[in-house]
């Protein structure tokens, strides 16, 4: 079979274009019959390579019927655009940089939205300040957290964002209640991570702290009342949605010159509706020692809200006596796999709830450290006698410190049902603002000016101030220490 070249295809292909014209120019005598040749001469005289310029466009335009304008033009523009190299885009146009380097150019530093005012605290995550809006019509007051780098030897290196600030800032961004801390924005600047919250003038340390010293005068029941409310009101929310804190204490819970409870730290918070793994697995160590429940102490590996609640009742026992509870002395892990059983701090939780049992704790024999519980002396429950001797006489309010210190997690009282006692049903009745009839105001809390630049890598670790703003003061110094 006789096969036709690509010279041949476009003579036959010209001739059938031009009897199509002839045909076009008999229906219509005014057409410029020249058009034709034109077309011919063009097409015909650029044959050397076919392959280097697409046919189709050019000849679809040439027989496209047109009223105006010269058609050997047209087809002879498209011919010479059709032939020419194609612009390819760049490789930048793929890549992340374009958008990375606008986005840089429109985001606002920490300084230039932000006045420094003073940092507040201070600890191994970095630093938080006081600062205010440069913008003179927002009269808010923020703390701004700054995460500092990690460090190696004498060199600070930037090794990502940290599993603390990831979860913070995950939850934060999502939770939305009353006395849950409120996150107003994240700021990512030099490799620096800043979480902006709504500030907060007191904390309940603090407030503890004016009551115990120089001398110890008692909280106002009103007072005591309406901070459990409120702090078990913002607990009862996380745990509704699925969120433990782990890290209940008096350092982390806030108080606003308004007299509205806000809890914060959520470093060690973390979802448990669906874990992929066990807790202990993630974190072998959670919430502070003086404050962790008896299950975590036996080295319970699945442990449920209940450890919140724990702490939630160690808070409610600090607020009357003005001192912790259970003040045990932590055993330090020897490496990051073997987490010690904590003898001192299991024995001060003995001393005052009694020797658990089997009977009373069904799962108790099935905790990892059940054995270990035998070397802990033996007492009886002393519950009532500490009460009275700190002076409490409010039989309700011994009734639900003795539901949150329960030693089965199981018994225990959950957040919601905690709102319901009847402690809070009684008078003096609860209220939205904790300062509510009070004859007298807190202080603020102390504000450190010296060495305040958040521009800085890291912390001074030889500032004499602690973390609270209290120098020179052995109670906060071990609570620095458990920190």
């Amino acid at each position: 079979m006789h096969r036709k070249t690509t010279s041949q295809i476009q003579k036959e292909h010209i001739l059938r274009l031009q009897q199509q014209r002839a045909n076009h120019t008999l229906t219509n005598p005014t057409t410029n019959t020249s058009h034709g040749l034109a077309l011919d001469n063009n097409v015909l005289s650029n044959n050397s390579t076919p392959s280097n310029r697409p046919m189709n466009k050019p000849h679809q335009q040439a027989i496209k019927p047109q009223s105006t304008g010269n058609l050997s033009q047209s087809v002879s523009s498209s011919s010479y655009n059709s032939s020419k190299p194609g612009v390819m885009a760049g490789s930048g146009i793929f890549t992340l940089v374009p958008y990375k380097n606008r986005k840089d150019t429109m985001r606002k530093s920490v300084l230039s939205k932000y006045e420094i005012l003073g940092y507040i605290a201070s600890g191994t995550y970095g630093r938080v300040y006081k600062a205010k809006s440069k913008d003179t019509s927002n009269t808010m007051l923020f703390a701004i957290k700054k995460f500092k780098a990690d460090k190696e030897g004498d060199v600070i290196c930037y090794t990502g964002i940290s599993q603390s600030a990831a979860r913070e800032m995950a939850l934060c961004r999502e939770l939305n209640n009353k006395n849950i801390t409120k996150l107003i924005e994240i700021i990512l600047e030099n490799k620096a991570i800043y979480m902006v919250f709504q500030y907060a003038e007191h904390d309940l340390l603090q407030i503890i702290h004016f009551h115990s010293h120089p001398d110890s005068k008692p909280i106002p029941e009103q007072t005591i009342k309406s901070i459990m409310w409120q702090v078990l009101n913002g607990v009862s929310y996380l745990h509704q949605n699925w969120v433990l804190h782990r890290d209940l204490k008096p350092a982390n819970i806030m108080v606003t010159s308004s007299g509205i409870i806000k809890i914060g730290d959520l470093g060690l918070a973390r979802k448990f509706n669906n874990p992929l793994q066990s807790l202990y697995t993630g974190d072998k160590v959670v919430v502070t020692i003086w404050y962790r429940a008896p299950e975590l102490l036996l080295g319970g590996r699945h442990y449920t809200p209940a450890i919140d609640l724990w702490a939630v009742g160690c808070i409610f026992a600090e607020l009357l006596a003005l001192r912790p509870i259970f003040k045990g002395e932590e055993a330090k892990m020897d490496n990051k796999k073997n987490v010690p059983f904590q003898r001192n701090q299991m024995q001060k939780i003995v001393e005052i709830l009694g020797t658990p049992t089997v009977e009373k704790w069904s799962s108790l024999n099935k905790y990892p450290e059940f054995q270990a519980l035998g070397q802990v002396k033996q007492f009886p429950n002393n519950l009532q006698a500490w009460y009275q001797s700190i002076g409490g006489n409010n039989k309700k309010g011994l009734q639900l410190l003795s539901n949150l210190l329960e030693y089965d997690p199981g018994k225990r009282l959950t957040s919601f049902d905690s709102l319901l006692h009847s402690y809070f049903l009684e008078p003096p009745k609860v209220s939205g603002n904790i300062f509510e009839n009070l004859s007298f105001k807190y202080p603020q809390r102390r504000i450190h000016t010296a060495d305040s630049d958040i521009t800085a890598t890291q912390s001074n670790p030889n500032n004499t101030a602690n973390k609270r703003g209290y120098n020179n003061d052995n109670q906060n110094s071990q609570r620095k220490k458990q920190k």
